[in-house]
């Protein structure tokens, strides 16, 4: 028999309940942050391997500058559009 004086909203749901001899799952402790340096020489030298200037990249540039085209005008519109519908962050919001 159900008592009169139980909360309907503090019943056991049964979708909560764990089944008999099915293990619970425990969340997994915390870990600390870690950092491995172990890689850091081997980036390094590849980084201090690579031009500080890439021709090719100062060509592309100088082509695309050069194009009346570009960017086009869809690319120009849709960010227009994406900077008028975006908040003003300067206004008070609260």
């Amino acid at each position: 028999m159900i008592s009169s004086t139980s909360s309907p909203d503090r019943a056991v749901r049964p979708d909560l309940v764990s089944a008999p001899g099915t293990p619970v799952a425990r969340p997994a402790a915390p870990r600390l942050d870690q950092i491995s340096t172990e890689h850091a020489a081997s980036l390094r030298s590849a980084l201090a391997r690579q031009p500080a200037i890439r021709p090719e990249e100062v060509a592309r540039a100088r082509a695309l500058a050069a194009d009346p085209n570009y960017p086009p005008s869809e690319v120009i519109k849709s960010v227009a559009a994406q900077i008028l519908a975006a908040p003003d962050l300067s206004e008070d919001q609260s």
